[in-house]
């Protein structure tokens, strides 16, 4: 398809019809070496082709049943691979299926396919390694070194020489490509493919990898996840080409730090180090926040509050952030932020280092100063919506257990529920949706006037982090006493909503037994329909889990009432088998005994856990 596409924009361009292979001595010449000439001279894999790796990807995806049969089949791909692997690589199908078949060859097999997309000296590597479909083929084989230590164990004395001798051509490859990388490394670091090789390869150097890019691609909700990374042994002269790599990006910091493809690959070089060379991590730390804190501004100015409200830059300060110790921490606020936190907050790129700010310094004396800061621009941050901000300072208050009062005071004001006193009880729904009290009740405060029957309505999904931050503070009373004003209905819909469903089981599995017993009494009547949600229905779980055996009886008896209905709902059905309400039912004294079995062992890991 990618050959296609392109060369239906060349014909295009032309005006001239398409021609075919064959259709004169030199297309047909093209044609038995294997590709076709394509934008600007370069080869394409003709469509004959083209079909063998299709079909080449549908046996892979069958599998093979004996060791032999799947090594002869590797063995013969990569017969048809030889003498035209950059082509292969640099299309579409041939790609894909390559990525597919080098997780399947020997690191001697994957070292040739590395040797035979061209000398690492030459144009024609560099070309495949910058190339959209090219680049996944090289990171794929540069991949396959993690299997290194693991291949070498599974085999006899006399193979072992072979597979030492094959990971040793292959890790000769690899250090050939980084040397490739540090001799054109602008060229790489700003290429968009490159760029991915270069992090690959970073990743390799220091020993640790996370998903394939092609089975990493992220939803919405998951886009700000760090991949889950994996260690692996590497050899010595991966360190040493670490440090070397390493070296020579951090020459080109002054290409790198506003520009967001380079800036991405900073990112990684950090966090590799970070997690398995701590040391290179913590010079490399301070050389790039030198580099950031000493470029020329204007006079009585941080250079580095340039840097924040830049894209590229700021995503950077983030990971050295995140990555940085108390002491580089300590500077970075006295030095350059101290007295602009506040206006950072508000700006829409600075904030987000400043959240991450506000949780790498949570245990250290460092947050006292910077809370005390945010804390007097809290309701101008509110108005401009920049809720991470505040969600962020609540979760470092929990974390470190300092300030929680004073950030709930400061929360009540803000949302003008602090005065009078009878005000605190409506707390809870205002957190939840980011309203004022005025306007969540719709109150007239010339004439007085106030409705203050309002359905549970705008919960938002900021609101109800909030609320889960405020959940772990030590003085929950006012969440709890105002979650108990609220009636069966609001209830219900709080147990039903997206965000308010985390909300309401924070609170409940965060009260004590009391407490808890207090929120289950008005829950009352509102099981059958929880238990009918697809939120509700782990709530229910969730309370449930955590229920003493009395509370348990209590709701078995109010969801037998519906059981035709629950045994016969999608969702309610798997609340009928967990809680084992059959049983309930026809043998309740065999039921409780289970129930108080598992209480007592609950108890028991929640006292050693102690």
């Amino acid at each position: 398809m990618l050959a296609k596409t392109e060369e239906r924009k060349q014909h295009k361009g032309e005006g001239k019809k398409r021609r075919h292979p064959g259709e004169d001595g030199e297309g047909g010449e093209r044609k038995r070496r294997g590709g076709e000439e394509g934008d600007g001279g370069r080869k394409r894999l003709d469509p004959l082709s083209v079909g063998y790796f299709r079909r080449v990807g549908d046996r892979l995806s069958e599998g093979f049943e004996e060791k032999e049969e799947r090594e002869m089949f590797v063995e013969n791909v990569l017969t048809e691979v030889k003498g035209k692997a950059a082509v292969v690589a640099m299309d579409q199908t041939g790609s894909i299926t390559l990525q597919r078949l080098l997780p399947l060859c020997s690191p001697g097999q994957v070292a040739e396919v590395l040797a035979e997309l061209g000398d690492p000296a030459g144009s024609e590597f560099k070309a495949v390694s910058c190339d959209r479909c090219g680049g996944h083929v090289v990171e794929s084989a540069v991949r396959q070194i993690s299997r290194r230590t693991e291949s070498s164990q599974k085999e006899t004395t006399a193979e072992e020489e072979d597979e030492k001798e094959s990971c040793d051509l292959l890790e000769a490859q690899v250090l050939s490509l980084s040397q490739v990388v540090r001799d054109n490394i602008t060229e790489f670091i700003k290429h968009v493919h490159g760029s991915h090789v270069v992090r690959t390869l970073l990743h390799v150097l220091a020993g640790c990898l996370g998903p394939p890019r092609t089975e990493s691609r992220p939803g919405a909700k998951d886009r700000n996840v760090a991949p889950q990374l994996t260690d692996f042994e590497v050899p010595t002269s991966f360190w040493y080409e670490l440090k070397s790599l390493t070296e020579t990006l951090m020459d080109n910091v002054n290409v790198s730090v506003t520009d967001a493809v380079p800036s991405a690959v900073f990112q990684t070089m950090l966090t590799v180090c970070h997690r398995n060379r701590p040391k290179l991590c913590k010079q490399l730390l301070k050389r790039t926040t030198e580099y950031l804190t000493t470029r020329n501004a204007a006079p009585g100015v941080s250079p580095l509050l340039v840097f924040l409200k830049d894209p590229a830059s700021s995503r950077l300060i983030e990971t050295i952030i995140q990555l940085s110790h108390k002491s580089l921490l300590r500077d970075l606020y006295k030095n350059h932020l101290k007295g602009q936190l506040v206006d950072l907050a508000l700006h829409s790129i600075a904030n987000f280092p400043i959240q991450r700010l506000t949780a790498a310094s949570a245990k250290y004396k460092l947050f006292l100063g910077l809370f005390d800061e945010l804390i007097q621009g809290i309701e101008a941050i509110l108005a401009k919506g920049h809720m991470g901000v505040i969600v962020q300072l609540a979760e470092s208050c929990a974390e470190g257990g300092e300030k929680q009062d004073e950030l709930i005071q400061c929360l009540l004001r803000a949302f003008h529920c602090a005065e009078p006193g009878s005000r605190h009880v409506s707390c809870l729904p205002l957190f939840m949706s980011l309203l004022t009290y005025e306007v969540y009740y719709h109150s007239d405060t010339a004439e007085g006037s106030t409705q203050t029957e309002v359905p549970l309505s705008s919960i938002c999904y900021h609101g109800s982090r909030l609320v889960q931050a405020l959940s772990k503070f030590k003085e929950r009373s006012l969440l709890l006493s105002s979650l108990r004003t609220l009636t069966p209905a609001d209830l219900l819909t709080l147990a039903s909503d997206p965000s308010g469903s985390h909300v309401l089981q924070a609170l409940i599995t965060t009260s004590s037994d009391k407490g808890r017993g207090k929120i289950l009494k008005r829950l009352e009547g509102q099981y059958a329909p929880m238990a009918c949600s697809r939120l509700g229905s782990r709530v229910l779980e969730a309370i449930w889990n955590g229920a003493s055996v009395s509370h348990r009886q209590s709701i078995a008896q109010e969801l037998v009432l519906s059981e035709s209905q629950l045994r016969s709902h999608q969702f309610a059905r798997h609340v009928w088998a967990k809680f084992a309400l059959s049983h309930f039912t026809h043998r309740r004294a065999h039921w409780q005994e289970i129930q108080s079995g598992e209480s007592k062992k609950r108890k028991l890991f929640s006292d050693i856990l102690a």
